[in-house]
This record gives C-alpha cells, structure tokens and sequence, in this order.
C-alpha cells in the first residue's frame, strides 16, 4: 500500500470518513424509497381517495363559513332596513297582543255570565224545595235554554234508550272457571324453585 502517490491521494480521500458517509446517505435513501414504494403500493388508493375527500369536504367548510359572514356585511350596510324589521317585530308583537287581550276580556264576560246563571238556577232551585217543589224539576228545564248541542226534537218527551245484548250469556259465573273462552292462565307454584 503506498499512500505517497498523488494521483492515488483522491481515491484515499474517497475512502475516507467521507465515503463512510455518502454510503450510509445511499442506505438511507434506499431504505426510504423501498418504504415509500410499499406504503403507496398498499395504500396509495386509500390515501388518494381519502385526499380527494379532505379537500372536498374543506371546500364545503370554507363555503359555508363564506356565507355565514357574506349576510353579516349586508345587515351592517343598510340600518334602515333593520329599523324597519325592528318597527314590523314591535307592530306584530303589539296587534298579538291586543288580540289576546280582547280574547281575555271576551273570555272573563262568559265567566261572568255562567256564574250569574248558577247563582240563578240555585236561587230559583231554593224557592222551589221552600215551595214543595222537586229539586231536579228547575235544572231540567233550565238546560234547554243554555246553548247545547241538541237535537231538533223536543226536550220535553224523554229519549228511550235503545236495548242492549248482553256482553255474556245468562249461564256465566266467573267463579266457576267455566267459560272463559282460550284464557289458560294458571298461577305459579308457590314453593321456592326446584334448582341445585
């Protein structure tokens, strides 16, 4: 080994701590080609597809968060225009309630008037068990007077009622068991459980 040839001095220098270097860099860049290569050959579809999905859903988010502040801009523009939804929300809000006092008012006048018909009805019911008269004669005959909903026939003839079959035969006793149709019910046994 002569190291004192100059022409041989550059290829020393290549092999050198240098050279030590630059091979480990080519393992390096090796190891992470061949690993790249694998992770895209196996997954690169995935990946692509999911890119693809990220960046539509981004420009889904982006747009929506440019028209949250687009209307922003214009209510701040024309203060008019709020003034007048403003007016318009207090008129609505005023003639509601208006409404809803009128219903009120309408609403204690009947009260009113169904309190000074029971008092009525009891005073004229107290003269006529002071007279001798049946208690339930007065209420009948006041009935017909407060609106109902009746029919057009007189009040006076009562309405017979129509018969009924019975919902069972004469011959059923439910404490005979007999006749209970498909009902299998039974009671469970009353000791503890049989079980190891």
């Amino acid at each position: 080994m002569e190291l004192g040839r100059g022409d041989e001095g550059g290829k020393a220098e290549e092999w050198g701590p240098n050279a030590e270097q630059r091979g480990i860099d080519l393992d390096w860049s090796g190891f992470l080609h061949v690993t790249v290569g694998n992770v895209l050959a196996n997954y690169g579809w995935y990946m692509l597809f999911g890119l693809i999905s990220v960046y539509l859903v981004a420009q889904k988010v982006f747009e929506n968060v440019r028209r949250f502040h687009k209307p922003s801009s214009k209510v701040e523009a024309d203060p008019d225009a709020i003034v007048r939804r403003q007016e318009a929300i207090a008129a609505a809000r005023l003639r509601m309630q208006e409404e809803l006092n009128a219903q009120a008012e309408k609403y204690k006048e009947k009260q009113k008037q169904l309190e000074e018909e029971k008092r009525r009805q009891k005073i004229e019911s107290w003269e006529s068990m002071k007279e001798g008269k049946s208690y339930k004669a007065p209420t009948r005959l006041s009935q017909p007077e407060s609106p109902a909903p009746s029919n057009s026939a007189p009040s006076s003839a009562p309405n017979p009622k129509p018969e009924r079959k019975p919902l069972r035969g004469s011959g059923y006793n439910p404490l005979t068991g007999d006749g209970g149709g498909t009902c299998g019910w039974r009671p469970g046994r009353r000791g503890p459980s049989s079980g190891g």
